[in-house]
């Protein structure tokens, strides 16, 4: 019974898996997907400042809106550009032949980006951009070594430089600092990074606080089930023990 029971405990329990990839240090981008605010400001973020490029390919603006408590006329004056409409999947205009011109790959979609990379690192990448001339855009960033892709966010942020680690081979970037302030302090830039977090990480998986919610009461009745199918399995076998 005891196995049983340490069996059951670690079937329900979440378990967290974590793996030493040994690259940087990943900073903790401290989402909530309670926070409506930050929600709507991270869709009008992304699509004022990344749209251009990456796509959202499994979300439509109005299942969006409706999660997000966006009115139609907020949506149709802040979220919609072009000949979008609210039932229209959240597609970037860019043609793939101008993307493989431009970047000599295709533009990725995000709408599971914090999925397969976390949300660690979607934010840690977005405040890991720095200068470097060597690179066709001029910029690298610490944990996608090479990027293909400019910091759209550059005048927002400002001008950062790496920092190396010295140790017995080549000089490794580590880190960054800032050397030059953009339109936007260091705290607001904090603030929308991770509000820009925070919505790629609903639209990864909208449906996760839902699902969460649920699993308790399941939790809760697999407990009862367990309790009861404990009790009957001793009132069966009480004559022979």
């Amino acid at each position: 019974m005891r196995k049983l029971i340490i069996a059951a405990l670690l079937l329900l329990s979440p378990t967290v898996l974590v793996a030493n990839t040994g690259g940087p240090a990943l900073l903790d981008a401290d989402i909530d997907l309670r926070d409506q605010a930050s929600l709507q400001r991270g869709a009008k973020y992304f699509v004022n400042y990344c749209m251009g490029c990456h796509s959202l390919q499994y979300m439509r603006y109005n299942r969006l809106a409706q999660d997000l408590g966006i009115d139609e006329i907020t949506l149709r004056e802040n979220l919609l550009f072009g000949d979008a409409k609210p039932g229209d999947l959240m597609e970037n205009a860019m043609r793939p032949q101008d993307a493989l011109k431009w970047f000599g790959t295709a533009v990725p979609d995000l709408t599971l980006v914090t999925r397969w990379r976390s949300s660690d690192w979607v934010y840690t990448y977005l405040k890991s951009f720095y200068v470097d001339p060597t690179r066709p855009y001029g910029v690298n960033n610490v944990v996608f070594p090479l990027v293909g892709m400019p910091h759209g966010l550059s005048n927002l942020q400002g001008i950062q430089e790496p920092v190396f680690a010295h140790g017995h081979g080549e000089p490794v970037v580590v880190g960054v600092k800032l050397v030059k302030e953009g339109t936007l302090s260091a705290k607001e830039y904090d603030t929308m990074v991770r509000d820009i977090t925070n919505f790629l990480t609903y639209a990864g998986e909208p449906m996760q606080l839902e699902r969460q919610r649920l699993g308790v009461y399941v939790l809760l009745f697999l407990s009862v089930l367990f309790i009861i199918a404990y009790l009957m399995k001793k009132e069966f076998w009480k004559d022979i023990h």
